[in-house]
């Protein structure tokens, strides 16, 4: 494994879904659009030898793990947009059962072991987990940074306001994939 850039992981947050969900309908068209940046983020901090931390949803299968859930994701209605972002063997993976990905995880200790000040967040639902998230890793004193075309929405106003509510009270990064270095020492 290479040495991860100092500093800055890349947060992939409920990417591996089986779209089985009363909002997957709303959901999918926007996952489609943002998959494009998604793929690249990950290419982009693969490259820079940046730690990529799968955080994700356990649909409530308290006996799964990392691989029995994307293998569900994969067998879902919706593999295509599940395939592109699958973790690699590199990848790390912490499950969730809630909307933030710090409630009661151990990502908060595993972002401490890696030596990370700054989280780049891309994923799924941004009017949701992306937004709770965020807010807890500003109060956490991460510096967070938002890959606005790389996160998608069920509501597509939420979703704006969202975004609004990250940069303004946590002080976020709200930034175009292309923007984005995986760099420690330079922004955003």
């Amino acid at each position: 494994m290479a040495t991860p850039t100092p500093g800055t992981a890349l947060i992939v947050i409920d990417m591996l879904n089986t779209y089985a969900h009363e909002d997957a309908d709303a959901l999918v068209p926007s996952v489609r659009e943002a998959l494009p940046a998604i793929t690249t983020l990950l290419e982009n901090a693969r490259a820079s030898a940046s730690p990529v931390v799968y955080v994700n949803d356990n649909f409530g299968e308290w006996r799964s793990h990392h691989g029995e859930i994307l293998r569900a994701a994969l067998a879902g209605r919706h593999a295509d947009l599940v395939e592109p972002v699958a973790p690699d063997d590199e990848s790390l993976f912490v499950v969730k059962a809630r909307h933030s990905i710090f409630f009661e995880t151990a990502l908060a200790y595993l972002l401490n072991q890696l030596g990370t000040e700054r989280l780049v967040l891309c994923g799924q639902v941004t009017e949701q987990c992306v937004l709770y998230s965020a807010l807890d890793a500003h109060i956490r004193h991460f510096d967070v940074v938002v890959a606005q075309d790389a996160v998608a929405h069920i509501d597509a106003e939420l979703a704006a306001a969202a975004l609004r509510m990250m940069r303004t009270n946590m002080s976020a990064v709200i930034s175009p994939v292309n923007d984005i270095a995986f760099d420690a020492r330079s922004a955003p």
